[in-house]
This record gives C-alpha cells, structure tokens and sequence, in this order.
C-alpha cells in the first residue's frame, strides 16, 4: 500500500519526529525496585523504536514516592540517582532516529493503599472511584502546590538525561485528570469550582516545566475526549481544554477516553472496532493548531493512514499492536503488512499488569523477555520435527523451529487450523482471533512448514518420519462430569456448538458453566433465535473472567436477554430440561430446556500424550495437552519448547 502520510516526518514544537508512528504509554512494572529504568525495560523500548516507531512516550512514570504510586516496578522520575538510567534509555531510543517522552503521572484515588504503604490514597476531594473501593482524602492547598513541584521537577530530570520532551498524564481518571473532571474536583479553593480553577493545577504544571527547562522543551497532554462518566468530561469539554491547553504554550495534544470507572473506554476488548472513537481526536484537531495523536484501537497500517489522511490528525497512537508486533512500522513500510502479528484485544496485557505482575502478550511472547530471546540458534540442519496439533502452540513451535532451521512437519486433525482458538472465533464479534490464527499459518507457509490437514498423527505415522522430535499439541478435551441423564439426545458441549455439529435454531436452551467461552456460546445462541439461560454453580457469573471482558460479553447477553443464574449446580439432565440445586437457598429447581450445552473445562488426554512417550525418545508437550490454559500461555510454550530444543 502507498503511505502518502503514516512515514512521513513530523513535528511537536520545534522537535522533529521521522514518522507519525506514536507509542503511547502503557504501564509494564520492568523497571527496577528504585525506579530506575532496568536493563528490560531499556530492551523493551529499544525493541519498539528499532521496529520503526517514531516517537516512544514511557509508561506512567511516578513523581511522587508518598502518594503517586501507579503500580508495582515503576519507572520514577522523583530523585537524581535515576538520571544515568533514564539517560542510557534515551541513547538507546536515539541510536534507531527515534524520539522519546517520558509521561508524568500521579494515580490519585486510582492507586490503592498498599501500593502506598497502607496510607490513605489522595484525591482533589473524597469522591470514592467505584472500580477501587477505598475512600480517598482531599488533599490540602499546600499538598497540591507541592505536587505541582514534583512534576515539574519530574521533568527536569528527564531533560538532564536527555530525553526528548514530556507528557503530562491528564487522562484516564488519574490526578491530573481527577482535577479537570467537574465529576472528582469538588474543591472550594482556587484549586476547584470553575473551569480555569480545574485547569490551574496543570497549568502551574506546565508553566513550571517551561520556566525550568525552557520553551523549546516540548510538552505533550494526554486528554478524555469523553470520561464516558456520568458528569465527567465529555466532548465539548475536551475541545474547551484542548483549546485552553494549546493557549498556555502545550505542544501536542494526546487524545483518549474513560477513567477505571468506564475501562472499556481505556483499553477496548476484542468487540470494539478500530476507530469507534475517531470522532474525539477529529473533533479536537478541528479546534487548535498543535498537533493532535489519536488513541483509537488502531491495529492496521492502512487504518492509521485513512486517519492522518481523512481526519487531518498529526500522529497515530499504537499501543498493543506494537506490544504484539514490535516492528509494526517496519514490516508496514518494507510492504510486509501480512507479516504483521496481530493484536487480538484479548486485555492479557493489561490483566497480567493489574495481577501484579509485569506485562506479557497473548500473540507475542517475547514482550518483556527480549534479552532473554536474544540469540536465536540456528541449528537445526534440517532435522525432522513432527508436530501433532494444529492449535496455537503447535503452530508457534512450528514457526520458531522452521526459523531454526529444523523441518518442521505438523498434522492436524480437522480441516482448518487454529484448535480451539479457531472455535473461539465462532461467537459474535470474536474475528480478530481469525486474523492471529491467519497470522501465524500464513508464517508457517512462508517459512515453508509441511501442514497435512485432515490427518490423525498415528504413531506408524510420525514413525516413518524418523523424527529427531515429536511436539505433543493435540489440545485438550471437554470435561464432562458424571451425571445422571448425560445420554439423553439433548445434550451436547460447546465443541459441537462452536463446530457446528450441533445447530441450534429457535430452541429453548440452557448453557451449563459461565466462563468467557460459555457466555460467549451463549451469546452465538441467542444470536440465533434461541431463548437462552446460563446457570453457575459458583456465586457469580464468569468466575476467573478478567472484568473488562466478563462486562463487554453481559452486557450484551442482558440485551439478547440472556438469563445468567448463579449459585445453581447442575444436578441431573433428563427429556425436559435439567435439574439444579439453588446453592444459596438449598432447594431443587427443574428447569424446561429443548437442548443443554456443556461448558464445563477441559482436561487433559493423558493416554494419547503417554502413547508417544512410549514410542518416541525426545517428546516436548505442549499447550492445553500440557495444562490447560490460554491463548498466551499456550503461544509461551510453543516458542520455549522450540527455541530450546538442543
């Protein structure tokens, strides 16, 4: 494709930017226990502007040690001991033409107490954020003066270590934006009230960060076009901001949405399409002149450029596509676009971030260990590897081993690639995992992987390969328990749903267990004109479901009018429906279903693994046939498995 815009030079202030390629902030928790940025951390970043980033803005980096921090190993600009580290991350972004900011941040009431010490969080005023739980307290005049201070010198250090320029994080419901938002600034001082009060604790930010480190330092304000929050910021408010902002000396505008109370704004689940937020950065842009970055699920190089191009913006925010494919920018502008690991918007990023852990990809599973994959040998010498499995294990290990140099053949029973991500990908709204299985089968072609489709890997089989290894990914089996009536006609799993053994048509129909593939099963019913019900047997729907995804799927089922029952076991199945047991009040309950679908987990086929451990000297097993799991955890040990076999 002819990018007329996405890699041309651009510029914030008076500094120049070789393309409009943004990466915005995301939290990692890679840098050290001192704040400092980490050998990984350094890795991580140079990896991004390598792969053809223009400008890299750091994740939310910490000003203020008592109250601001934002998560676990964060990057911190708050004392001079961490200038040499920042300075050797600026070199490294610098060494590949790129640019770097460092985005200042402070969570306010979005922190929690034991990231704190066990004090109390902060706030501009005691409004409780219902994604947190804990009271905040207002902060006093004097604290916010000295906050303001803390920022500023935040900024500072990060001009001593020469990196480029600073974002201000103004957005996503955190302190800065807590002060904007008329929703959390219920302040009385000259702090609060009006709308130039709001502003007058960013202001004195960046008037502060001029003063010190002059006004060819650039500054960029990463903004809510809406808070999508009750009484919180909205789009008219965002364009009054912006242009305030562009008035006082701002360089660049960063436009995003929601706070922790409207997630799904911040950090789109696999539903949302690219662009269903364009109209906020477009409708900011129109009002100043400074450039404007657009945050809007953006995935495709294609949709990046129709955006600088149709929407007159400045520069295109990447997020998770570049934690997915680190050289998005490359492969886009060398016209291997197909080559492009795709983002799925699964939120396993973000979900291993908040367990308290440090960021990992679903698709990419060197993301934050790229030290650690380094050196790939290339020794293989064109050794036969048999692979039994077509999921997204075996097919990674079959990518990885192909780049070692191995002969990787890999078999696979059904006609179609993928296991049971390629059944995941049935339910509504779920094709991006389609464009990842794409991905990677479309790798294994190119890397010229023998695929035999529509075949059982026998033992005589894999035999007559005389393979140097045999990896073991057959995937895992539906957990079935034991109950009376499971040999009435009426029952099936999700597997025959999702494979379309079993269709279902205008039925009265009860999906038995609510995990994430469960609703979705159900949501693909109803979507077909069947009046369905979900029964749990735990106390809540969606039992381990990262909420950002449990919200975006039953919010949708209420709308097909999907009735998700918790607290009821599964007793018994028979011609009319089941039998369950309402837990919380110790009574039977007979429920009327034409048909009952299982989705009960899955279990590993113990017997078929053994069988080629009996037969084969060197097995490696893989994936779900390992321990059931997810997409992540199954692509990790596709490639560990791989880039390890000696």
């Amino acid at each position: 494709m002819q990018y007329n815009k996405l890699f041309t030079p651009g510029k914030i202030g008076n500094l120049f930017i070789k393309n409009r390629i943004v990466m915005p902030a995301m939290g990692t928790s890679l840098a050290s226990s001192t704040g400092e940025a980490s050998d990984e951390i350094i890795r991580y970043y140079e990896e991004r502007a390598k792969g053809g980033c223009g400008l890299i803005i750091t994740e939310i980096t910490r000003v203020d040690n008592e109250t601001g921090v934002g998560t676990p190993n964060q990057l911190c600009a708050t004392d001079e001991y961490q200038v040499p580290r920042l300075e050797r991350l600026a070199k490294a972004i610098h060494r590949y033409d790129s640019k770097i900011f460092l985005q200042l941040h402070h969570p306010g009431r979005q922190s929690h107490g034991r990231l704190i010490g066990g004090k109390q969080i902060v706030a501009p005023s005691p409004v409780m954020s219902s994604a947190i739980g804990e009271m905040p307290r207002e902060l006093t005049t004097e604290e916010v003066e000295g906050l303001v201070k803390k920022f500023v010198k935040g900024a500072k250090l990060a001009q001593i270590a020469g990196i480029d320029g600073v974002e201000l994080h103004g957005a996503h419901g955190y302190l800065i934006g807590q002060f904007l938002s008329p929703s959390t600034n219920l302040r009385t001082d000259k702090y609060g009230g009006s709308f130039s009060n709001r502003m007058r604790f960013i202001t004195e930010i960046i008037l502060g960060i001029k003063h010190i480190c002059g006004k060819d330092f650039p500054i960029s304000v990463r903004i809510d076009g809406d808070e999508f929050v009750p009484g919180g910021i909205n789009l008219e408010e965002a364009v009054k901001m912006a242009r305030y902002l562009e008035s006082i000396g701002v360089d660049a505008i960063n436009v995003s949405s929601g706070t922790y109370e409207s997630v799904n704004a911040i950090i789109e689940p696999i539903s949302y399409p690219q662009g269903w937020k364009r109209h906020l950065a477009k409708a900011i842009k129109a009002a100043v002149k400074v450039p404007v970055i657009a945050c809007d699920a953006i995935k495709k190089p294609d949709f990046a450029e129709k955006l600088l191009q149709e929407d007159g913006l400045d520069f295109v925010a990447l997020g998770r596509a570049q934690l997915a494919d680190p050289q998005w920018g490359k492969k886009a502008i060398e016209g291997r676009e197909e080559e492009i690991r795709p983002c799925i918007s699964c939120l396993y990023c973000i979900e291993e971030l908040m367990g308290i852990k440090c960021v990992k990809c679903a698709v990419n599973p060197k993301l934050g260990r790229e030290d650690f994959y380094d050196e790939l040998k290339v020794n293989g010498n064109n050794r036969v590897v048999a692979i039994v499995g077509g999921g997204p294990a075996g097919m990674q290990s079959a990518i990885t081993l192909a780049e070692r140099g191995f002969k990787p053949v890999l078999f696979e029973k059904r006609s179609v690639l993928g296991g049971s991500v390629y059944l995941g990908s049935v339910p509504p709204l779920k094709t991006k995992l389609n464009d990842f299985l794409n991905h990677l089968e479309g790798e294994m072609r190119r890397l010229g992987v023998e695929i035999r489709l529509n075949t059982v890997a026998t033992i005589e089989e894999i035999k007559n390969l005389n393979p140097y290894a045999v990896f073991v990914a057959p995937g895992a089996e539906p957990n079935i328990p034991k109950l009376p009536g499971l040999e009435e006609g009426n029952v099936c799993t999700i597997e025959d749903i999702l494979g379309k053994k079993v269709v279902l048509k205008d039925k009265k129909v009860i999906v038995v267990g609510s995990g994430l593939t469960g609703l979705e099963t159900a949501e693909y019913l109803a979507e077909t004109g069947n009046n369905v019900t979900v029964i749990e047997m735990q106390n809540k729907i969606g039992p381990g479901a990262y909420l950002p995804n449990l919200i975006d799927v039953t919010t949708r089922l209420k709308k097909h009018g999907v009735a998700m029952l918790p607290s009821h076991r599964l007793v018994k199945i028979n011609k009319q429906g089941i039998v369950a047991e309402n837990t919380l009040i110790n009574s039977v309950v007979n429920m009327e279903a034409e048909a009952v679908v299982l989705s009960l987990g899955v279990k590993v086929n113990d017997a078929f693994v053994q069988s080629f451990r009996e037969n084969f000297s060197r097995v490696l097993v893989l994936g779900d046939a390992e321990k059931p799991g997810r997409i992540g955890q199954a692509v990790q040990t596709g490639l560990d498995k791989a880039y390890t076999l000696e």
